[in-house]
């Protein structure tokens, strides 16, 4: 504020004038009465000194801003108020937007609503249309505001005809396809106006980044008719002369450059040039990304491509904690660095612990392993997972992993990837389990330990063939009622192969786009199971209204064994026993969908089934609840899972640029034993708001959820939380 005061002449050894300091005090308040503070009080005050000197203290109260109470449209006959208002900036908002500043009067903000109106009817072939006038009236506290805008509508005109003139350096055919307005229809300047971008978007894709597309509508009132003349005026080709990177403290500027598709030294092009920001934005280290293209000082065929981008913390050492409804309080430490030491690869080491999970992962990737963008990468993984605990199944689980990959990207937008890995697996059963799955403290007598050790852990199991437990009849491999160590141990070589497209515009909270991913995983012949799971996801993202942005998602999960393990180990067992109604019942801790309940497994190995229902799934659902049961209604998971789901994001008050979201989503999907058992009866639907924000723990997901479609003994939450980072 000093230094405007002294550009104008009131400063410090200035020739004092009251003159000036009267102007600059009515400027003031114009100024606060241009920004709604009608309410404001300038009050200066000028104290004499020694020496031919004064003191001059100016007050401010800056008042409340003005609140728009009314806008009354008159003279609108062909179109409602509402109709009208919907695109304006000024308005009253709903009583949930709390936070919205839509009915705090401003004077720019009124005169671009004015416009807005002249533009309606323009889009819809009124080219006459006006707002004649404008009144604005007060409130006596100077605290509400009443508009009234007065409108004439005019006539409706119609295109006579298209003409395209001017220096022509492509055909005038490839101009004509890109022109929406034609003859005979009503006349709309969005048409118009849509159609210069995209002739001028066509200029500046081969180079003329200048190019002057001037429509001229020669107007004929009495027939009521427009004919538009489209002159191009394209200028001198441009080429880049640098490509300079702005704002990457971390990144080298090799990390950038290598995802440019405008280069140095070729002509200039906007579609290279919004394809490079894409890339940037779709990175995991950038918060923003902004490309400016000014002009080279004294050449008119030259510019510079300048990316400024802002970077977010891609790397994080922290010791912490978070929460999950499945998982109760997880505990980790972890080192993630995406972007090590500003090369863009990714290199992670994250110890997790929770009541299901014990995991200790390692992992490195490299996604320019060559300068062509071939990628390659490393894992390393040790896990224990109780599989009761998370609502599978009574198994414990523990497996050592590592495998190695390599991807290239096919097209642009287009990248496919090979793996190769190894893992062993040993499955366990704890007495515990049968302690806390029965409401008896004794287990049933169909399942006796032989040799049960110090932590209450079963070696060796000897097994009744029933109906209890569908998995542990499925390990039952030799069929002698025993599952011995050999049963219980796995090593699978698998390979993985799969393919991705991705077109997003942004990484965190894209608003336009799409991306697929399809994926075979297959244990390599010669494993103890061989198997193979196909993967489908795909996302679409609209954006549909102001910052609204409706996407739609699903996903596809099927899996089959290729062995004769199940001929083996199932051979002569039955779905059920003769207790099954008696003994079953009576150890039930709860009921389930008969039609989901099943007495043997087969197919996949339960280990590498589907399951559904979360927090990040199936929401509304209890983790991994849905799908096929065993006859205690346990849930088993299975070998086709469906779902999918329609959101609409919400703009976020108070944090714009953070990643976080707010969404209305509808989720539909289950689990089905396999591919033949699918029926669309027994599909589950919820709907609810999801929250998420991006916290420096993690993903903090809260989701309020409801279900629209429940069958018996579905586990439901209407609250969903969990934050931090799992691994």
């Amino acid at each position: 504020m000093l230094a405007v005061l002294g550009d104008i002449g009131l400063s410090e050894g200035e020739v004092y004038s009251p003159q000036a300091l009267d102007r600059i005090q009515q400027e003031m308040i114009n100024q606060y009465f241009s920004q709604g503070r009608y309410a404001v009080d300038v009050d200066t005050r000028v104290t004499d000194l020694d020496r031919n000197r004064v003191r001059i203290a100016i007050v401010i109260d800056e008042g409340k801003t003005a609140r728009i109470q009314h806008i009354n449209i008159v003279g609108n006959t062909l179109f409602t108020d509402e109709e009208i208002r919907e695109e304006f900036e000024s308005g009253i908002p709903p009583f949930w937007k709390f936070w919205a500043k839509d009915d705090q009067y401003s004077r720019e903000k009124l005169s671009g609503d004015l416009e807005k109106i002249r533009s309606y009817y323009q889009d819809r072939g009124y080219i006459d249309a006006t707002v004649e006038s404008t009144q604005v009236s007060i409130s006596p506290d100077k605290q509400e505001i009443y508009i009234t805008a007065n409108v004439t509508e005019g006539e409706l005109f119609n295109v006579k005809g298209i003409q395209v003139t001017g220096d022509l350096v492509v055909s005038e055919a490839t101009i004509r396809r890109l022109i929406i307005t034609q003859p005979d229809e009503v006349f709309s300047r969005k048409k118009m106006e849509q159609s210069v971008e995209n002739i001028t978007a066509l200029l500046a894709n081969i180079g003329y980044a200048f190019a002057n597309v001037n429509p001229i509508p020669q107007i004929d009132r009495e027939d009521r008719t427009v004919e538009l003349n489209y002159y191009v005026e394209p200028g001198k080709r441009v080429y880049i002369r640098r490509v300079v990177f702005v704002g990457n403290s971390t990144s080298k500027d090799e990390v950038l450059r290598r995802e440019m598709r405008q280069f140095e030294g070729a002509w200039f092009s906007q579609a290279a040039i919004d394809r490079s920001k894409n890339r940037l934005q779709r990175q995991a280290f950038f918060e923003s990304v902004e490309i400016e293209t000014p002009q080279v000082p004294g050449s008119d065929d030259q510019v510079d491509v300048v990316v400024s981008v802002e970077e977010r913390a891609a790397g994080s050492f922290s010791v912490g904690l978070g929460y999950s409804e499945i998982q109760g309080l997880i505990y980790s430490l972890s080192i993630q660095q995406d972007n090590f030491i500003g090369s863009g690869k990714r290199v992670g080491l994250a110890l997790s612990s929770s009541r299901i999970i014990k995991s200790i992962n390692v992992s490195y990737d490299n996604p320019y392993w060559t300068v062509d963008g071939v990628s390659r990468g490393f894992y390393l993984r040790f896990q224990e997972f109780d599989q009761g605990a998370a609502n599978i199944s009574i198994f414990t689980s523990s497996e050592a992993a590592a495998g190695v990959s390599v991807g290239a990207p096919l097209t642009e937008l287009d990248y496919v990837r090979a793996g190769l890995g190894v893992r062993s697996t040993d499955l366990n059963i704890g007495q515990y389990r049968f302690e806390q799955e029965f409401p008896n403290p004794e287990p049933p007598p169909d399942i006796i330990c032989n040799d049960e050790d110090e932590d209450g852990v079963c070696p060796e199991f000897y097994l009744v063939p029933s109906a209890f437990d569908p998995l542990s009849l499925a390990l039952d491999h030799d069929g002698d009622g025993q599952l011995s160590a050999d049963e219980r141990e796995f090593d699978i070589w698998d390979v993985t192969l799969s393919w991705s497209r991705d077109s997003r515009n942004h990484f965190l909270n894209p608003t336009r786009g799409s991306s697929q991913r399809l994926q075979l995983e297959a244990s390599l012949p010669g494993s103890s199971r061989e198997y193979y799971k196909l993967y489908y996801r795909a996302a679409k993202y609209i954006p549909i209204w102001r910052d609204l942005t409706l996407s739609f998602h699903g996903n596809i999960g099927y899996g089959e064994s290729y062995d004769d393990y199940d001929e083996t180990s199932l051979a002569g067992k039955t779905e059920q026993s003769p207790s099954f109604d008696t003994t079953i019942r009576s150890n039930r801790t709860r009921d389930c969908l008969q039609e989901e309940v099943i007495g043997i497994d087969r197919g996949l190995p339960f280990y590498e089934h589907f399951y559904g229902g979360g927090v990040r799934d199936i929401r509304g659902f209890d983790d991994n609840t849905l799908g096929p049961k065993d006859p205690l209604c346990r849930s088993l998971g299975g070998d086709f899972k469906v779902s999918g789901g329609i959101e609409i994001a919400i703009p976020t008050p108070f944090t714009e640029g953070s990643g976080s979201r707010i969404a209305l989503f509808v989720d539909v999907g289950n689990v089905y034993a396999d591919y033949d058992s699918f029926d669309a009866e027994l599909l589950r639907a919820s709907t609810g708001l999801s929250v998420t924000w991006q916290a420096p723990v993690g993903p903090i997901i809260m989701n309020f959820a409801w279900p629209l479609k429940e069958q018996e003994g579905d586990r439901t939450e209407t609250i969903q939380f969990s934050f931090g980072t799992t691994f």
